[in-house]
C-alpha cells in the first residue's frame, strides 16, 4: 500500500468514517532509550476497533508491525521482550505504540490505522491512516537538553520592490534546530486560512539544520500583518512559534510616513541582508578551507607513495 493511498484514505473521515490524529509529528530519542507514538481516534465503538501500526523507513514502503484490540499488546523482536508495546486508553480514545531499546534501524515514520468494511462489498476493507510520526534516533553524544529550537531571522521586502511591483516578499530564515523535521506555514494575523508560500530545502549546518520560507503579498494584503508559523518538537513549551511581520505599505509605501521611518526600514533590511551574505561567505570559506586540506593530505600521501617506490 502506497503512502499516497494511505493519505487519501485518511481524509475519508469527512464522510463519517472516523478520523485518526497523530498530534506529534516527530520524536527524538537517544540510542537505547524509548519512544512513545500516540494516536488519537475519533471512531465509534473505539473499544472494539483494532488499531493497526505501520512503519515506513526512508525510501521504503509501508511495513506492518502489529495491532491492538484490547487494552494492551506486546511484541518481542530480535529476542528482546517488549521491544514493541501497543496499548489503548479507552477514556481518551487513544492508542500508543511504545518502541523500547531504540537502535538506529528503528528510525522511521510510524503510522496508526484502522480497518473499515465497505458497504458495497461485504468482503472489502479500506484503512484510514493517521498523518504519521517520525522517530529520530540520536547518538548518545548529542545533547537533547540544549536549546535546539528554530532560531528565526526576518527579512523584510526592499522599498524598491514594493514601489516597483506593488508587492513584497517576506523571508523567514530558521537556523540551529534539531531534528530536521519542521513545518512552516503563513497566515494573515487574525485569520486561520493558510496562505500559499514557498519552502526551501532543509539544509544541514554542522550538527543542526536551517531552512528558508518566504511569502509574497500584494494588493490589500500589504496593509496587513502576517505570521510565519513554525512547528517543531523542540519549540519552547511545545508551542508553535508565531513570527510577526509588519504591514508592507504602512512602513514603506504610505506617503504620510516620514523619511526617518523609511530609513529605519531600509536600515533593518540592509542589516538582515548583510547578515545573510556574511553567513554565506563563512560557509564558502569553510568549504574552500576543507578542499585545501583534502588536497594537501592527498598530495602528501602521493609523495610518500613515490618515495617508497623509488
Amino acid at each position: 500500500m502506497s503512502l499516497l493511498k494511505a493519505v487519501f484514505f485518511s481524509s475519508l473521515w469527512t464522510f463519517g468514517l472516523g478520523q485518526l490524529e497523530q498530534p506529534v509529528f516527530s520524536i527524538s530519542r537517544a540510542i537505547d532509550g524509548s519512544a512513545q507514538v500516540s494516536c488519537k481516534a475519533s471512531i465509534n465503538s473505539f473499544k472494539s476497533v483494532a488499531i493497526h501500526w505501520y512503519q515506513q523507513k526512508p525510501n521504503q514502503g509501508l511495513e506492518y508491525i502489529t495491532y491492538v484490540i484490547g487494552a494492551y499488546t506486546k511484541l518481542s523482536l530480535d529476542g528482546k521482550d517488549k521491544k514493541l508495546e501497543a496499548s489503548k486508553n479507552y477514556s481518551t480514545s487513544t492508542s500508543t505504540l511504545k518502541i523500547n531499546f531504540l537502535k538506529k534501524e528503528d528510525e522511521a515514520t510510524y503510522y496508526c490505522a484502522y480497518g473499515y468494511r465497505t458497504h458495497c462489498d461485504s468482503t472489502g476493507w479500506i484503512k484510514i491512516f493517521g498523518e504519521g510520526t517520525k522517530v529520530i534516533v540520536t547518538a548518545p553524544d548529542i545533547s537533547l537538553d540544549a536549546d535546539i529550537s528554530p532560531k528565526p531571522t526576518i527579512f523584510l521586502p526592499s522599498i524598491a520592490e514594493t514601489n516597483l511591483h506593488n508587492a513584497g516578499t517576506y523571508l523567514c530564515l530558521l537556523e540551529k534546530f534539531f531534528p530536521d523535521v519542521i513545518k512552516v506555514h503563513w497566515k494573515e494575523k487574525g485569520d486561520n486560512k493558510v496562505l500559499e508560500s514557498q519552502q526551501g530545502n532543509t539544509m544541514k549546518t554542522n550538527d543542526t539544520y536551517m531552512k528558508f520560507s518566504w511569502l509574497t503579498v500584494s494588493g490589500k494584503a500589504m496593509n496587513k500583518e502576517h505570521n510565519c508559523i513554525v512547528k517543531h518538537e523542540n519549540n519552547k513549551k511545545g508551542v508553535d512559534q508565531y513570527i510577526l511581520f509588519p504591514p508592507i505599505k504602512k512602513v514603506s509605501m504610505d506617503p504620510t510616513t516620514c523619511s526617518n521611518d523609511e530609513n529605519d526600514v531600509l536600515r533593518v533590511q540592509l542589516t538582515n541582508t548583510s547578515a545573510y551574505y556574511t553567513y554565506l561567505l563563512l560557509l564558502l570559506k569553510s568549504t574552500v578551507h576543507l578542499a585545501i586540506v583534502i588536497f594537501c593530505l592527498y598530495r602528501r600521501t602521493d609523495m610518500c607513495g613515490n618515495e617508497k617506490t623509488s
